[in-house]
């Protein structure tokens, strides 16, 4: 039975660029088609009304996922990407927004219930503030966690430990212990040569270079004219001789060309 469905099994970007930047006018920053999907640049307070025009007029039903970006060199470091889609038209759509460490962005949580887990682990990754999000608290990272570990300035050791203490009977936090030193690192290939002594070689001793190898002359190893005059007497008259398998061996019983009545095969 052929099953039809109105959205396309592939869906084409032709015309949807130029169709939604028409629709969103001055909201629209940027937009270009990059790997095979359509992107919005757009204006930060600009946020809200451009998803609920998408999701309203352009059939962009779904919010699938509120991602992070950070770009420490300009000065709104940070990027908020929100990926749509449209489940009658079988197509994607991102839009983006900047936004530096203390500017806020407008939630969208009034459009998709979902956004509300979706900002807040943007908010726990990155620091992105959310302005609106009744429930901004972070989802990913443990109580009392301080920093953001997606910044590019973020140590990945960490800043704190927690362990549980038995003198306290409670999980304490301490300082950062590292159990080896992490920041020495040592990039000299020891094929070509290191200035240094390795692990190990300084238990191998280092024989003087005037001194000579065990094998530099014959009487060191045990051999001489006594042992080469022994090594050319023959040991034996030669090699056996070969005997013909073919043959029988003597005593050997004779072939039997028939059995017995009565015998089993």
């Amino acid at each position: 039975m052929t099953v039809l469905h109105s959205a396309p099994k592939f869906a084409s970007n032709d015309g949807v660029m130029a169709a939604l930047t028409g629709a969103l006018g001055t909201a629209v920053v940027a937009s270009k088609e990059e790997h095979g999907e359509v992107v919005l640049t757009v204006a930060r307070d600009q946020i809200a009304a451009v998803l609920r025009t998408l999701r309203d007029d352009h059939e962009y039903q779904q919010l699938m996922e509120i991602a992070g970006a950070d770009y420490p060199d300009r000065a709104e470091r940070f990027e908020v990407v929100y990926m749509l889609l449209s489940v009658t038209k079988n197509h994607r759509v991102m839009v983006k927004v900047s936004a530096a460490e203390n500017t806020p962005v407008p939630t969208v949580t009034t459009l998709w219930p979902n956004a509300g887990w979706l900002e807040r682990e943007v908010f726990d990754m990155y620091g992105v503030i959310f302005d609106g999000n009744t429930d901004l608290r972070r989802i990913l990272t443990d109580y009392g966690f301080e920093g953001h570990p997606f910044r590019k300035d973020f140590p990945l050791t960490g800043y704190v430990e927690l362990r549980y203490s038995e003198e306290d009977q409670r999980v304490v936090y301490e300082p950062v212990k590292l159990a080896q030193d992490l920041r020495q690192f040592d990039f000299m290939s020891p094929w070509e040569g290191a200035n240094y002594v390795l692990p190990g070689d300084e238990k191998a001793g280092t024989p003087p270079s005037d001194q000579p190898k065990t094998t530099d002359k014959p009487a060191q190893t045990g051999a001489g004219a006594p042992a080469n005059a022994k090594a050319a007497t023959k040991v034996s008259d030669g090699a056996p001789a070969v005997v013909d398998s073919a043959m029988a061996a003597p005593g050997a019983p004779k072939k039997t060309s028939s059995r017995p009545k009565g015998a089993k095969k």
